[in-house]
């Protein structure tokens, strides 16, 4: 009887790992809005007095980027390191584009935090 309640509550978990990736773009993006989106906006000619106003952003980076590391570590532990529960057939986790669309969320968040935390050194090369 425990081993159907045990079977019943692994494929009814909420995927966790979609939330952490989902979480940890959301501050990704917040982490580079300081930075690296006003320098992509000037490098594809867009402009204007509202792209200062991103700068005001910067004292903020640092705690944005320690939450959005913590989210993209803890997405990267439940993808990556912790055993896979088993899910039910025709679900949306048994489907293998499920777990590479959380990965490429996973990597594309950790690049974007990389960038945005590294921004003072290769920034200057495109001013």
């Amino acid at each position: 009887m425990t081993d159907i309640q045990d079977e019943d509550r692994t494929t009814d978990a909420p995927d966790r790992k979609g939330l952490f990736a989902a979480l940890g773009l959301t501050g990704a993006f917040l982490a580079s809005a300081c930075c690296i989106v006003p320098l992509a906006l000037v490098t594809l000619g867009i402009s204007g007095a509202w792209i200062g106003n991103l700068v005001a952003l910067e004292p903020y980076k640092p705690i944005t980027s320690g939450i959005a590391l913590a989210f993209i570590s803890v997405g990267f532990w439940h993808v990556y390191f912790r055993k896979q529960p088993a899910c039910v057939d025709d679900s949306y986790c048994a489907r293998p584009q499920s777990s590479r669309i959380t990965k490429a969320v996973l990597w594309v968040a950790a690049v974007l935090v990389l960038l945005s935390l590294t921004v003072n050194w290769w920034a200057p090369l495109f001013y």
